[in-house]
């Protein structure tokens, strides 16, 4: 009889785990739970893939919490067949229109933007959100327009420094004499390279981001006539209570992997297209990142509401969107 093996990044992924706990016993199918930590290997993947197969499981259906890569790992070193369900707060396996976890971390972005507001405006200061997102800055991107960032800073869009200082005298030139700046931790300078704080020798992604912010606010520094301060999320965006979104989305992946493992369609993962559920080839999901275009819809909408993406050229006057698009 087959026996299928949930692998988790975390304990608190219960909705695709309660999902697809319940579509495997509607199909009388035994399985297991492990959790891998956050700080898991390709090493400890394969101890434990190869545990599982010792104790004849036939499957593992494999969520990444923090790593997207995990299904991708997990197929790499066993011949386990492997079911993949997409998590990641970046939002960005581009085989998927949202993974989950996604937007509870965008909630608590746009939370903290909408908070340093009262700060910044009574305080008449320069108040930098860093939020998360190394290559990818879906985070910023929404959380800065939906709790009205005057600037946001991607690391699909390299900034200048004059750039931002221009963006924030112009705002005070109108009497706003506050800015809000969001920038994800994987900002990076025109011609720079993103902030690296330190390198974890051994670990599957050995860079650690972090302190944009503050280069930033070093960039405005005597420049603005405005005292700048700096709020770094970090994981607080990957805490708390999930959305209902997000509760849905991970219901609706979990009974898509109950479903092919009763299909026995293995090599997938579950993918959320069109505002429907469906499956694509693990390969495919993994193989390209989802970024941001910098001539995308949301940018240009960014724009069309006066926020500045800290290169004046990302409005398409010189080229900006050929040159940085992915």
């Amino acid at each position: 009889m087959l026996k299928a093996a949930i692998v988790m990044g975390s304990d608190s992924d219960l909705g695709v785990l309660s999902a697809a706990a319940g579509v495997l016993e509607h199909f009388s199918i035994p399985f297991e739970v492990k959790v891998l930590s956050a700080h898991r290997t390709p090493e400890a993947a394969l101890a434990y893939a190869a545990s599982a197969e010792k104790r004849g499981f036939g499957v593992l259906i494999a969520g990444a919490g923090g790593a997207a890569h995990l299904p991708g790992v997990l197929a790499a070193v066993t011949l386990l067949p492997v079911i993949g369900v997409p998590k990641t707060i970046d939002n960005d396996l581009s085989a998927t229109d949202v993974t989950f976890g996604f937007d509870s971390a965008l909630n608590v972005a746009t939370e903290a933007v909408d908070r340093v507001h009262t700060t910044a405006q009574s305080h008449h200061r320069v108040m930098i959100v860093e939020t998360m997102g190394r290559y990818a800055g879906w985070i910023a991107l929404r959380a800065g327009i939906a709790g009205g960032g005057d600037i946001i800073l991607l690391p699909e869009i390299p900034y200048r420094a004059q750039d931002i200082i221009g963006a924030v005298l112009e705002r005070k030139r109108r009497g706003k004499k506050f800015s809000i700046i969001v920038v994800a931790e994987g900002a990076k300078p025109e011609k720079g390279e993103m902030t690296v704080t330190k390198v974890v020798k051994g670990s599957p992604d050995p860079l650690r981001l972090g302190g944009v912010s503050y280069k930033i606010a070093e960039i405005l520094e005597g420049k603005v006539g405005l005292e700048s301060r700096v709020v770094v999320l970090g994981h607080v965006q990957r805490g708390g209570e999930p959305t209902a979104f997000d509760r849905w989305l991970a219901t609706g992946f979990g009974v898509k992997a109950g479903e092919l493992l009763a299909e026995k369609k293995f090599g997938r993962m579950v993918s959320f297209k069109d505002f429907g559920f469906t499956s694509v080839s693990i390969a495919a999901a993994v193989g390209k990142l989802r970024r941001v275009s910098p001539g995308s819809q949301e940018v240009r909408t960014a724009l069309a509401v006066g926020t500045c993406f800290g290169n004046s050229r990302v409005a398409g006057r010189s080229g900006v969107e050929k040159k940085y698009a992915h």
